[in-house]
């Protein structure tokens, strides 16, 4: 990791505020990608006022980031923040929206397992209590199930080679991002950083799932990706996720993949029904997220719970393993899901996360 730059150009946030994106959704200006790279060298750095920089995270979000951008963020997030470790292993990054979920089950933990025991690894990050819904995330499930989540990046990736899945830890391998907290929190609303950290990729990832609310944010992802001169990934599936998390919600589900080679994105529709997930979304709702999805998963992986979750367990995972490419379809990765799960592989990395 790079130290933060403390020698900067002409354009303190000040000036692009006033003179670039500050002037109202409907005339703002866009950023180049040298005036969004300084304005995020300068926030990690902890230069801008506090004011100044509320006031810029708010331009951005009323004007609307472009790709060119976002790229510009990532890239800068990527240099003087993030703390890589590469498992040998070539895992699926697995990046939900770090602010949680408030209201229905967390199946990530569940189906990042399934899939690790049906041989494709699988990395998730997150950090704790992230703003601005400071709900339940990958390292809270995990906390509930015994397994370590306070880990170094070097851990974390021992950790997807030893068991095939492993937890990232936002403050440990994205400090930058970390030191944000505070001031993102007086935010009271979300900011590009809420975008930017799902795809930080602390294990160099070659395959990124993440989820999206609309199919335009989609089309935005792929192209930072493809803009992005960090991001190294060489194929990126998004769906509509359960609370913006990247858990498929039932019923028609929008889907996009992305591949580098051609820089194109296919979208196109799956009805959920069709692979066991016969149900609605309030179906999957839990009173206690962050206990209930512990419970849920833990039962599911033992195979003494076959209902909703267990379904959308076992489909979750098999996109993991479609988006990696070990599986040609959906159905092929259904079959495997369930019979890891019948056979106690996937109850054994459990256990083997939680001894690690």
């Amino acid at each position: 990791m790079a130290q933060a730059t403390q020698e900067f150009g002409d354009w303190p946030l000040k000036r692009l505020m006033t003179e670039v994106v500050g002037s109202g959704p409907k005339s703002a200006d866009d950023m180049t990608r040298e005036q969004a790279r300084e304005a995020f060298q300068r926030i990690l750095a902890g230069e801008p006022d506090a004011t100044t920089l509320g006031a810029f995270w708010l331009a951005n979000r009323w004007k609307r980031n472009t790709p060119e951008e976002l790229a510009a963020y990532t890239d800068v997030m990527r240099e003087e923040s993030v703390v890589t470790a590469e498992p040998n292993c070539d895992p699926v990054d697995c990046g939900a929206n770090y602010d949680g979920k408030h209201t229905s089950a967390v199946l990530g933990v569940g189906a990042g397992i399934v899939a690790a025991a049906a041989g494709t690894p699988v990395v998730v990050h997150s950090g704790d209590r992230v703003p601005t819904q400071k709900a339940t995330a990958y390292k809270h499930v995990l906390d509930e199930l015994g397994v370590r989540t306070d880990l170094e990046p070097e851990e974390s990736a021992g950790m997807v080679d030893e068991t095939g899945f492993g937890f990232y830890y936002q403050p440990a391998f994205n400090p930058g991002i970390q030191a944000l907290y505070d001031r993102r929190d007086e935010m009271g609303v979300r900011t590009f950083v809420n975008t930017v950290e799902t795809v930080a990729n602390p294990a160099n990832a070659d395959v990124h799932l993440g989820s999206f609310y609309h199919l335009a944010f989609a089309k935005k992802l792929t192209d930072t990706i493809s803009e992005s001169e960090q991001l190294a990934f060489s194929r990126a599936i998004f769906f509509q996720g359960m609370e913006g998390y990247d858990d498929i919600r039932p019923g028609y589900t929008k889907v996009a993949e992305w591949e580098d080679d051609a820089d194109s994105l296919e979208d196109y529709e799956i009805e959920t029904a069709t692979y066991g997930m016969e149900m609605e979304s309030e179906d999957l709702a839990v009173d206690d997220v962050t206990a209930d999805s512990a419970t849920i998963t833990e039962e599911v992986l033992a195979g003494t719970r076959e209902d909703h979750f267990a379904d959308a367990i076992a489909l979750n995972g098999a996109f993991r393993m479609y988006a990696r490419q070990d599986v040609d379809s959906l159905d092929e990765g259904l079959e495997r899901a369930r019979a890891v799960v019948a056979d106690g592989s996937a109850q054994a990395v459990l256990e083997e996360l939680r001894s690690f």
